[in-house]
């Protein structure tokens, strides 16, 4: 899956976007948590400030200071609670403070009087071993005019490990969020381009032969459903054609073959006439020549309208296929001797297949009849027939002229020709190939070949028949 892919974008936006939502839910619950915790923890401090003053302070001049300290450390219990307490006179003399709280975690003689011209305010204070108080003040004055200071405070420490350990979770949990989120993104998107793949699947099996099939439909009423259609609308136009293409063929090289059946008739009846002049003979003969070789191209253009209707697959029986190379490189070593071109056959052990014995020897044909066409004189030619991983293989190889990079795709195109390591075959139309193809693709085998510049290969794969004895 490379980064330009849309699967790859389609997860990338959708964890980064979930991703995204997660940490902001997780910063902004963080922040309210903790104002939510701050600010209750800061609103009891001051409502027992309030209190005190409200139920203790402001009868002070009745009942004493001594009995509000009494009454503070026996309603409140500050040390038992872990709280901080203290009221101190305007002078800044101590009417009451608090002792060290039970869990030992703060000194109150520690906390200097936190004094100010407010009324009512509240104040952080750190203390010696990293603890930190949260001090609701208040500023307060009884009916006869006496001004108290009254501190409460409660430790901020439970609320700051609260929030550690709030933000260790939301650290460990988000990148498991975004493994979730990448995942299920891979999911989704998976089941969401699932179409698309059982398109392309489709697709890449529909072939010249099975231009009557169509891409499936994704009832999904969306572009993917619009694309399913139109690429089906655009499969049954060129289906269309291709019928027509192959129809104009077949009848064009039928049609041909007749007249130019008479034509050499009359040309070879011309020829044998001896009241001729010389010359006449010899134009007559040239055009006889060129009569041959377009006659060549009209079977050839028969042959493969022949096979593209599906004429191969009718006459299948299982032979043993080194035998069949073995016997036409045989026939055809006439036509190496000519040009002093050694053919050599390693086809010792029968290797057995089923399909058109005519077809597969005009494949065999074929590729000798090109390497023996473009191999210089004294070349070599092998021919080798092998069974390997459940295949029958059959090799066609050279030290000829060989096949420019560029042009490796195209020599199994109909009317193909490389200009320039070509010119050694004028009479050549660029369909011998072509019909090698066209025979390999009817008997479900691949034909491929291979050129480093100096030299062919041709390779030809057939499955193997499924009982390898003859019948």
């Amino acid at each position: 899956m490379t980064t330009r892919s849309i699967r790859f974008r389609l997860i990338a936006w959708y964890a980064g976007l979930l991703t995204g939502v997660f940490m902001l839910l997780g910063v902004l619950m963080y922040f309210d948590l903790k104002s939510f915790l701050e600010s209750t923890l800061r609103d009891t401090q001051a409502r027992r400030a309030r209190q005190i003053a409200d139920t203790l302070v402001t009868r002070v001049h009745q009942t004493g200071e001594g009995y509000v300290a009494a009454e503070i450390k026996d309603l409140y219990e500050p040390e038992v609670n872990d709280r901080f307490i203290r009221v101190t006179r305007a002078d800044g003399s101590i009417v009451y403070v608090s002792g060290i709280p039970n869990d030992q975690s703060f000194d109150p003689t520690q906390l200097p009087p936190l004094a100010s011209s407010r009324k009512e305010f509240s104040q952080k204070v750190r203390l010696p071993g990293n603890t930190t108080l949260l001090i609701a003040v208040l500023n307060y004055q009884t009916p006869e005019g006496v001004r108290y200071l009254i501190e409460v405070g409660a430790p901020f420490d439970p609320v700051e490990t609260m929030l550690n350990h709030l933000s260790l979770q939301l650290t460990l949990g988000l990148p498991i969020a975004v493994l979730i989120a990448i995942g299920g993104g891979y999911l989704l998107v998976g089941r969401a381009l699932a179409p698309v793949d059982q398109i392309a699947r489709k697709a890449e099996q529909i072939t010249q032969h099975s231009l009557s099939e169509r891409l499936p439909v994704a009832r999904t009423a969306d572009e993917l459903e619009r694309l399913s259609l139109s690429l089906n609308h655009m499969i049954g136009r060129l289906q269309d054609a291709f019928l027509n293409s192959k129809r104009f063929v077949a009848d064009a090289s039928h049609e041909l073959r007749t007249p130019l059946t008479v034509v050499r008739a009359e040309l070879e009846s011309m020829s044998a006439n001896r009241d001729l002049a010389p010359e006449f003979r010899e134009t007559i003969g040239s055009v006889l020549e060129e009569v041959e070789r377009l006659a060549r191209i009209v079977e050839q253009l028969f042959a493969l309208s022949r096979l593209d209707a599906g004429e191969s697959q009718a006459e299948w029986v299982k032979f043993d296929l080194a035998e069949l190379v073995t016997t036409t490189a045989d026939q055809m070593s006439l036509l190496a001797e000519d040009k002093g071109i050694s053919v050599s056959c390693d086809a010792a052990q029968p290797v057995l297949v089923d399909g058109d014995r005519s077809r597969l020897k005009q494949v065999v044909v074929n590729l000798l009849d090109n390497a023996i066409k473009y191999t210089p004189e004294k070349g070599r030619i092998q021919l080798r027939v092998a069974s390997l991983n459940g295949h029958a293989v059959l090799e066609v190889s050279d030290n000829g002229i060989g096949i420019p990079a560029e042009a490796l795709p195209h020599v199994f195109e109909r009317f193909f020709r490389v200009d320039k390591a070509r010119t050694r075959d004028p009479e050549g139309a660029g369909l011998g190939l072509s019909i090698v193809k066209s025979i390999c693709t009817a008997h479900g085998s691949v034909v491929e070949v291979e050129s480093n510049g100096v030299g062919s290969r041709f390779r030809v794969k057939l499955p193997i028949a499924r009982a390898n004895k003859f019948p």
